[in-house]
Order: structure tokens, then sequence, then C-alpha cells
């Protein structure tokens, strides 16, 4: 028996939802610029209305529905994350900034060291 999980495709009315919610977004976006001569609240107003109907149909088809789903646990594993002290953000910093300290010098170093040998030693070009 085999362990597989079976994905189902997606209806076309998930794909006419989805579509009608990028098309929410557009109009709101669209409303919020043609009103331009309308007062400030006005024109939020229509942007919020277009973002609330995308929504609201995203959240009514399968993909929203897996986008949610998905959110919910990002959050819920964010939560379970070790986060460091400030003290330990502090030292992590500090190795950080030194271990480019010393490879900008080390580069610089071989900079030099190559401009030397190309320019001095084998091309003849002194300063």
């Amino acid at each position: 028996m085999s362990n597989h999980s079976v994905q189902t495709v997606s209806t076309s009315n998930d794909k006419y939802k989805v579509i009608l919610a990028g098309a929410a977004v557009v109009s709101g976006i669209a409303a919020f610029y043609i009103l331009a001569g309308q007062s400030t609240w006005v024109r939020v107003v229509a942007l919020l209305a277009g973002l609330v109907v995308a929504v609201g149909l995203l959240a009514i088809s399968e993909v929203g529905r897996n986008f949610f789903d998905f959110a919910k646990e990002s959050v819920r594993e964010t939560k379970k994350v070790v986060w460091p002290t400030r003290k330990e953000a502090g030292q992590i910093t500090a190795v950080v900034f030194g271990f480019v300290l010393v490879m900008a010098i080390f580069l610089w170093g071989t900079d030099k060291f190559l401009e030397f040998l190309l320019y001095d030693v084998i091309l003849g070009w002194k300063k």
C-alpha cells in the first residue's frame, strides 16, 4: 500500500474566484486613483473595499484556504523559535563585524600584493 498523498486539482470555480479577487484588487486601486478629486477618506474606503472583497473571495476558494492555513501554521512555528537574548545578539553581531573586518583587511592585502606582483614585478611599471 502506498502512502503518497493525492493532490486534488482545483475546480474552475476556484480559478474564477481567484481571478475575481485579482480584479477586485485592481478595481480598488483604480478607484483610489479615479477618485483623486474626492476626499482622502472616500479614496481610502474605495481601496479598502476592493481589498476586503478580494480577501473574501480568496477565503472561500481552495487556494485561499490553503494560503490562510499556511499563514496560521507559519505563525505557530514562529512562536516555537527560541530568540537570542540581547547579550547573545550583541555577541553574534560583534563576531560578524569582526569577521567582516578581517576579510576586508585580507582582501585589501591580497589586492595590494597582486598589484605589486603585476605592475612592479611582471610588467615593470613603477609608480
